[in-house]
């Protein structure tokens, strides 16, 4: 018997300053992390803070999936 996915899911976090610029959400070229997160704890959306290529500083991470 396989077992069930429960909650937790993977999210995908987008950088603000690349979200801002593109009005396409899957352009190519935005750099993106992967994480997981439980949904019965977390039922809103995530915001880290992480490293962006793009701006070359810690910048907020904004979940988009």
């Amino acid at each position: 018997m396989g077992k069930s996915k429960g909650a937790r899911i993977t999210i995908t976090l987008e950088c603000e300053c690349r979200s801002k610029s593109n009005s396409d959400k899957r352009a190519n070229g935005i750099f993106r992390y992967t994480s997981s997160k439980n949904r019965r704890n977390t039922p809103n959306r995530i915001e880290l803070r992480k490293f962006c290529r793009q701006c070359n500083c810690h910048a907020i991470f904004k979940e988009i999936k």
